[in-house]
């Protein structure tokens, strides 16, 4: 743990990552870095620089951070979902690259456009209209439309056998972490007792951006039908900045009993999009996490870029479980 605390003068950055299908995506300050099982067996590593804007003076405007991590989140995301099911694909299967990764994207985030905020927004307006409720009473039952249809939408595709197991990779990305900053060996069978559940995941951060939702939207005032479903898109970008600003602060209090109080929806919440990991798939995310870890110590200068493959590596004593 020497590096560690000489990295951090006694300070642990702020760490986070995604799950990937068989596989898991670890951030850092200045690198990604993912691991992927491989249909062989092995663990294939992959490791790249962020963009500048993190080492700008951007990332420390409040507010304007928040919408940095979700654009990120979106793109860097979504290029390394892609990765990872293409090393899933057999050799005769065609791989997904260029412009056929554009119009999935699209597609999903219209559907999840409508679903999540035009929808709701329509159907609270309506509610408004028809029981003749006033503002508050319209937009709390927006907002509980809103939460109720993400949860079902949670639920549902968690019932997938391939996206449960996206989950597991997901709380395995969530142990790893919790045990780095608890300073435990990153061992899978050490990892394994670790919690599902971490303060700054982006579950979180959408439970709290939807309760921000209500706010805001309460705030503004009764509007016109076309206009109620505009402002609730367009202020996303507002409300995600308030939402990561308000899950950065929480996380840095969690000693706080009124804190951990306010946090337990969110935490809660988490065990929807997170399963139990078995040891191999903490293996690949103690994988992840190392190789970030590794770059994130690496001397200036050093090519923080890896090709895909790479080398494959793997932990010894953790037999691979067929799925």
């Amino acid at each position: 743990m020497k590096s560690r605390q000489a990295c951090n003068n006694g300070k642990l950055p702020s760490y986070g990552g995604q799950a990937l299908i068989e596989g898991v995506l670890m951030r850092g300050s200045k690198v990604v870095a993912a691991a992927m099982r491989a249909p062989g067996g092995e663990i294939v590593t992959r490791t790249e620089a962020l963009s500048g804007i993190y080492q700008s003076k951007l990332k420390d405007i409040p507010f304007l951070r928040g919408l940095i991590v979700l654009w990120d989140a979106l793109g860097l995301g979504m290029r390394y979902l892609t990765l990872s099911a293409n090393l899933q694909a057999e050799e005769d299967e065609q791989k997904i690259e260029g412009a056929m990764m554009i119009l999935p994207i699209a597609l999903s985030l219209a559907a999840a456009l409508a679903l999540f905020f035009a929808a709701p927004a329509a159907v609270g307006y309506l509610l408004e209209r028809l029981l003749a409720i006033g503002n508050l009473w319209s937009n709390l039952a927006e907002g509980f439309i809103r939460l109720t249809a993400v949860i079902l939408y949670i639920w549902v595709i968690g019932r997938i056998p391939e996206i449960r197991r996206v989950f597991q990779y997901h709380g395995a990305e969530h142990k790893t972490i919790n045990a780095y900053e608890a300073g435990a060996e990153l061992k899978p069978e050490r990892v394994a007792g670790f919690s599902l559940e971490h303060p700054r995941c982006g579950t979180s951060f959408l439970l709290t951006l939807i309760v921000f939702s209500i706010v805001l939207f309460t705030v503004i005032g009764p509007l016109p039908a076309a206009a109620r479903i505009a402002t609730r898109i367009a202020l996303i970008p507002v409300l995600a900045g308030i939402a990561y600003e308000y899950i950065r602060l929480t996380a840095r209090y969690l000693s706080n009993p009124l804190v951990r109080l306010l946090m337990r929806p969110n935490l809660a919440l988490q065990r929807l999009t997170t399963g139990e990991p078995d040891l191999s798939m903490l293996e690949v995310a103690i994988v992840a996490f190392n190789t970030m870890l590794a770059q994130e110590l690496a001397p200036a200068g050093s090519s923080a870029t890896t090709p895909i493959p790479e080398q494959p590596v793997r932990v010894a004593g953790v037999e691979h479980q067929n799925r």
